[in-house]
């Protein structure tokens, strides 16, 4: 890549565009264009025309983006910092700290977000599960090392609540550098998590990347590489264990749609971007483990409507290895947090990973719940008490399952004033055969 290449901007359509360059060099793809003087306006060069303009994202608002203004070529895509300077520091999509904090100078060492997903190297992690305290996860979608898990909901089931929980319980392990991707979602909630890693003192081990809601579709979508890059440097040079949390993955596919509409691409049957299945496994494929450290990925994926059917939701489901689905109705219910303990599922579930006794346990209290769905309607029929024996047994134990599973949040104490629990994957299947006896 060539720094120093100049053209003019010859058109503008939103966020798009267009620059005109007068000889024959060109910058290259995803290359980052400036406006002349001013470096903090930035274009990320996304396709070329036939007449050999470039066609350009502008990553920040301003009116310096006017026809005719003279654009130059930096030489580089967008790059995140690496090191030791980064931890405890939160980052805007261009790798850019937005904590109010000492700036990072230009001597640190930088990494581009483009860097391709090499799988070269096998990681074995003889299947090491990571404890929550949470009962319905640790019992249902037991977190393993290295593995992908999304807990799936609508609006306003607790989705939120749920990861800072998890970030709550198992981030404030020293040994592994936790790394959180804020994608999308509320100001309020962003400013909420990082006031909660402080006053737990657990920002020293916490690195975070935002782009939230009041950001362009542009920011959005770069928000989540931009963190992995930086996730990979330390799995690849510092040999750490990193527990990467994203809220919302979704919201990454729905920033590309946004920004494929702009650009005047045809959508998919489903009405999300034709490149949906490519623009999400870019971002997965890089949260692999290899022998040098391990990447666990935690996603919490919107479901538009409470549509569990929608092509963006199949398609994150598809990519992750457990799904933790959050309902409506259980959180109507008044039970927290909301799992619904029929449509969640994992297939990590295995005796070989959990062991037998967790295994049959689980596929016991499967089901017993399943039972349970399908007497919910006769016993609004006819009675609970018109049930043979063995029936009324089964749904007598599937409620007190339904109250066991429900759980005190540590991170919502000071909201209902109710201590926080934190039960042991041990005490939960102890719990579990105590209610199945």
């Amino acid at each position: 890549m060539a720094a120093g290449i100049t053209g003019h901007i010859k058109i503008i359509r939103g966020l798009i565009v267009e620059v005109a360059f007068a000889g024959d060099e060109r910058p290259a793809l995803r290359e980052v264009l400036t406006i002349e003087g001013h470096p903090e306006i930035m274009l990320e060069i996304e396709s070329f025309t036939e007449h050999r303009d470039a066609v350009c994202i502008s990553l920040t608002t301003s009116p310096l983006v006017k026809r005719g203004a003279k654009v130059v070529s930096v030489g580089t895509p967008i790059s995140v910092p690496t090191g030791a300077v980064t931890r405890g520091r939160l980052f805007n999509s261009l790798g850019i700290p937005v904590d109010n904090k000492e700036p990072i100078g230009p001597e640190v060492p930088r990494r581009s977000i483009y860097a391709p997903a090499t799988t070269s190297q096998v990681f074995d992690n003889k299947d090491e599960l990571l404890e929550t305290g949470i009962k319905v996860i640790d019992f249902f979608t037991p977190f393993v090392k290295g593995r992908k898990i999304g807990i799936i909901g609508g609006a306003g089931v607790g989705k939120t609540v749920l990861i800072t929980e998890i970030i709550h319980n198992i981030a404030k392990d020293e040994s592994k550098l936790a790394f959180f991707a804020g994608i999308g979602e509320r100001i309020r909630e962003g400013n909420e998590l990082y006031n909660t890693i402080v006053e737990r003192q657990m920002l020293g081990s916490t690195i975070m990347f935002y782009g939230q809601m009041n950001e362009n579709p542009a920011m959005r979508a770069l928000v989540g590489l931009s963190a992995t890059t930086l996730a990979e440097y330390f799995r690849d040079e510092e040999n750490a264990d990193i527990l990467f949390f994203v809220d919302n993955v979704y919201r990454h596919i729905q920033a590309g749609n946004e920004l494929s509409t702009m650009m005047g691409q045809i959508p998919s049957e489903g009405g999300y971007q034709a490149t949906i299945f490519s623009d999400l496994k870019r971002f997965q494929d890089r949260l692999y483990s290899n022998a040098n450290g391990s990447i666990t990925a935690i996603q919490t994926i919107f479901i538009p409507a409470d549509d569990l059917t929608d092509p963006a939701v199949q398609e994150i489901s598809s990519q992750i290895d457990s799904v933790i689905v959050l309902s409506r109705a259980v959180a109507e219910a008044g039970i927290r947090p909301a799992v619904d303990l029929i449509k969640t599922s994992s297939s990590l579930l295995t005796p070989e990973i959990v062991g037998d006794r967790h295994y049959l346990l689980v596929t016991q209290v499967q089901a017993i719940m399943q039972k349970y769905d399908s007497l919910k309607n006769i016993i609004a029929i006819i009675g609970e008490n018109e049930l043979s024996p063995q029936d009324r047994s089964d749904y007598q134990k599937a409620k007190k399952l339904i109250e066991f599973f429900s759980q005190s949040m540590f991170v919502t104490e000071a909201l209902n004033g109710v201590p926080g629990v934190y039960f042991s994957r041990e005490q939960t299947l102890s719990g579990v055969e105590e209610i199945l006896i």
